[in-house]
């Protein structure tokens, strides 16, 4: 008796105090629930569910135990039949098959689509376009974007089908840019099944274009989604295999090779590699100077490097020089970037954490908390649930229930 802790223990959270109330007050409720007169359990049956771990009931009484206990029979300690799937499970499937459709629905259009003449100018309407799109992510966040660049992408997906030469091949540039933004914004939003989707097609258009620099820049991506994933050994490998052909590479290229190697080298805790490799990208910071409407956050962001190295800091564990280096940042990067500020003084308030300065890192905390529930950001939400880890030694002192105040809202949001 008493084997089945987890039946037992619901029924008591229930209120039922004796294996017969909880029979009794089960018959009653598949009764309702079911318009069953029939439907009976009786306390020999109870018994014997919380005595050796019990078969799976019929259906209707598995039913009617979710519907009074909030569990299914395999959370309650019953043992689960070959091929049972919960039905909100099939739910949950349907939902994520809707949700997967329009996450590529821009990228997967059937054709062939009707063919129509493409003017030249095209390639440089949508390349302008790009800037303000960047500008827009910094206020805006993801959500708001999303769907606009997506449609702008599935556009020139269009056009390229028809385009020919240079017009064609400028066309499958400005995709790549396109899709990798997109790629960017399901990132940002937490989303990384539609971020490793996003990514893959950046490689595959960047591919058709025989751009050497957006091939690059494309596995650069890759290597972005690999480092949210936590995978330093990943992001390594496909910066190397970006920087094994660097003489061709553009120095802004370059840069973002080293400096993503250089979180991949902090997700493997080797310091010493990152800050050779982040030293070595400075070096390239003068000589930038394409026209390349893509992958202009080495030019447009106040102290990027500085930003990449405090943040592989904070990985490292390194609070008390993370923390000094986010100080500096923070005293270039404009109110404007407001997206980009949240996220640093996050990642700031973690270092005062880790740093054993609790008042500091909620004091900090206060306005990264507004700045998430303004723009819904995922990596922003991400980064104050670090912060809230590290915080923990302080979880029952009065600094520690501020804090949970102070995130609450950003909690609901997400």
């Amino acid at each position: 008796m008493g084997r089945n802790d987890a039946l037992r223990a619901a029924r008591l959270r229930r209120g039922w105090r004796s294996i017969e109330a909880a029979a009794g007050a089960l018959t009653k409720h598949g009764q309702q629930l079911l318009d069953d007169r029939q439907f009976t359990v009786s306390a020999r049956t109870w018994r014997r569910w919380e005595g050796e771990r019990p078969g799976w009931p019929a259906e209707e009484t598995a039913i009617v135990l979710h519907d009074a206990l909030g569990r299914w029979p395999e959370d309650l300690g019953f043992t689960t039949p070959p091929g049972w799937i919960r039905p909100e499970h099939h739910e949950e499937e349907q939902v994520n098959r809707r949700a997967f459709t329009s996450i590529t629905a821009a990228a997967l259009v059937t054709g062939p689509t009707a063919q129509q003449h493409v003017d030249p100018a095209l390639v440089d309407y949508f390349q302008q376009q790009l800037e303000g799109h960047y500008r827009a992510d910094m206020f805006l966040g993801p959500h708001d974007l999303i769907g606009t660049v997506s449609a702008q992408y599935q556009l020139i997906d269009k056009l390229v089908r028809s385009a020919k030469g240079e017009t064609r091949r400028g066309l499958l540039r400005a995709g790549a840019a396109y899709s990798a933004l997109v790629g960017w914004l399901y990132q940002d939003a937490g989303d990384m099944d539609g971020a490793s989707f996003w990514r893959g097609v950046t490689q595959e258009i960047a591919a058709r274009s025989r751009d050497p620099h957006l091939i690059g820049y494309s596995l650069v991506n890759q290597a972005q989604v690999r480092t949210d994933l936590g995978d330093g050994h990943a992001v390594i490998e496909l910066c190397e295999a970006v920087l094994e052909d660097v003489d061709r590479l553009v120095p802004k290229v370059r840069i973002m090779a080293m400096q993503q190697q250089a979180h991949g080298a902090s997700l493997t805790g080797e310091r010493r590699a990152v800050d050779h490799l982040l030293d070595q990208a400075g070096r390239f910071l003068p000589n930038v100077d394409d026209d390349l409407p893509w992958g202009n956050a080495c030019r447009r962001t106040p102290g990027y490097l500085e930003v990449q190295r405090a943040t592989c800091y904070g990985r490292l564990g390194l609070s008390r020089e993370a923390g000094s280096l986010w100080t500096q940042v923070l005293a270039v990067v404009p109110e404007s970037a407001r997206r980009d500020r949240g996220v640093y003084m996050a990642r700031q308030a973690t270092a005062a954490a880790t740093a054993r300065e609790p008042d500091q890192a909620v004091e900090i905390a206060r306005t990264a908390a507004t700045i998430a529930v303004e723009t819904r950001s995922a990596r922003m939400c991400r980064e104050l649930a670090t912060l809230e880890r590290a915080m923990r030694p302080w979880h029952d002192a009065p600094v520690g229930r501020d804090l949970a105040e102070i995130l609450a809202p950003v909690t609901e949001r997400s």
